[in-house]
């Protein structure tokens, strides 16, 4: 089963008052492509973040956000008491010294000195927090894999209808191939009976039509096609991790209709031609989101 290189996941983890998201989100691209946008207090953990998306999704544009929600009670700024009751005291020293009044609010005035209310902690990762984020990590990853599977599974149907749509046309060239070897020598037979006074050898002739009708052969262009198709089938069955053979076989699959086209020189069968063209158009486009 072919997977998707489009896909989302979210998860969430609940640790130490603090709320953690997990968001991945892939689009198609050669390779992996990978940007990661991850609060300072997990950035050391980075190169190993990479690692974990990198072994499960190999190919696509990927984002990844990581971000922080806390609670009001961690959010809130603390007061540093003994900043604060340093500066009471200091205070108090320079008005009994200096005989300057108290302030009538103390806590107006000690609250706008400096310090007072700036947060001075500096957070680190345990190993209790980290182990709840990669578990995030996981399931986010785990999420975006499902949504692959589902979108490989959508495109595998399309591509399968496609496929089967080429191989009916091609069938449906075979009865204006059998009869355009006849309409050939009825055309080139009345072309010169309508010269007057004309003979012609008709061995020489006959000879001439078999040369022709070899240039116009496509028996090999339909047999090439035809096992394409199949190829096509069979790549898709085995498995994730195939979009660039697919597309390599796409393009062989162009190559053998473009010269059935250049082959065929009745109208009915160009217009197969055309609608096999417009099949195989569809699968390219939607083959460059094939992993």
């Amino acid at each position: 089963m072919i997977q998707s290189m489009t896909g989302y996941g979210k998860s969430t983890a609940v640790v130490k008052g603090k709320k953690i998201h997990v968001e991945i989100k892939s689009l198609n691209s050669k390779a992996l492509d990978l940007s990661a946008r991850i609060v300072p207090l997990y950035r050391e953990k980075e190169m190993e973040i990479r690692a974990m998306i990198s072994r499960t999704l190999e190919r696509g544009k990927v984002d990844f956000t990581i971000w922080v929600e806390k609670d009001d009670t961690q959010t809130a700024t603390p007061i540093n008491g003994v900043i604060l009751d340093n500066y009471y005291q200091q205070i108090k020293q320079i008005s009994e010294e200096r005989h300057i009044p108290l302030p009538a609010d103390w806590f107006a005035t000690l609250l706008r000195l400096p310090d007072v209310m700036t947060r001075t902690e500096v957070e680190e990762l345990d190993e209790e927090e980290w182990t709840a984020v990669r578990t995030a990590i996981e399931e986010a990853i785990g999420k975006l894999v499902d949504f692959r599977k589902q979108e490989g599974a959508a495109l595998q149907k399309k591509f399968t209808e496609k496929i089967q749509n080429i191989g009916d046309l091609l069938k449906s060239i075979e009865p204006y191939e059998q009869s355009r070897t006849e309409r050939i020598r009825q055309r080139l037979v009345e072309a010169l009976e309508t010269i007057p006074n004309v003979e012609y050898d008709k061995n020489r002739l006959e000879q001439e039509m078999i040369y022709y009708i070899e240039k116009l052969d496509i028996n090999e262009e339909k047999q090439r096609l035809a096992n394409h198709l199949k190829y096509f089938m069979e790549t898709m069955e085995n498995g994730h991790g195939q979009g660039k053979k697919l597309g390599f076989i796409a393009q062989e699959m162009g190559r053998e209709i473009n010269t059935t086209g250049s082959k065929s020189n009745l109208a009915e069968m160009q217009n197969i031609v055309v609608k096999m063209k417009d099949e195989l158009e569809q699968i390219k486009e939607q083959v460059l989101n094939v992993m």
